[in-house]
C-alpha cells in the first residue's frame, strides 16, 4: 500500500540494465541517489556512473486514469510499443516489451534455483 501511494505521486524512470525501463518512487530514488553518492568510487568513475544513471532519468506523473507517458528515448531503448508489461521488483517496478519479458522471465526462472542455492550456501 505505501509503495502504491508513493508511485501515485510521481516516478523516476531510467534505463534498466536489461532492456527495460525501471520506475522508482521518488523516495526510493532519493535513497538510491544518496547511496550512490556515499559509495567509495573514484571521482571519474562516479561522474561516469552519475551520467549513465541520472543523465537518462525522467520524472513523470500519472494522469487521472493512473497512466504515465513513457518518454521516447526510454520506449525506444526498451523496445516498448503501445503497451508494456509491468513487473514488480521489490522497491521498484520494471516496464518491459512483452516479447523481451517472456525471454527474461524464462531465463530468470531457469536460474532462480541456482541463485537461491547460492544464497543458502552463504
Amino acid at each position: 500500500p505505501k509503495f502504491r501511494r508513493e508511485m501515485r505521486e510521481a516516478v523516476i524512470l531510467i534505463k534498466g540494465t536489461e532492456k527495460c525501463v525501471v520506475a522508482y518512487p521518488s523516495a526510493e530514488w532519493k535513497r538510491l541517489a544518496d547511496s550512490l553518492a556515499a559509495r567509495a568510487v573514484t571521482p571519474a568513475n562516479l561522474r561516469k556512473l552519475n551520467r549513465a544513471i541520472f543523465g537518462s532519468a525522467f520524472s513523470v506523473s500519472f494522469d487521472k486514469q493512473g497512466r504515465i507517458t513513457l518518454p521516447f528515448p526510454l520506449r525506444s531503448y526498451a523496445e516498448i510499443g503501445d503497451a508494456a508489461i509491468v513487473v514488480g521488483a521489490n522497491n521498484y517496478v520494471e516496464l518491459w516489451n512483452e516479447e523481451l519479458w517472456e525471454t527474461e522471465k524464462a531465463s530468470a526462472e531457469e536460474q532462480a534455483s541456482q541463485i537461491i542455492e547460492g544464497f543458502e550456501a552463504q
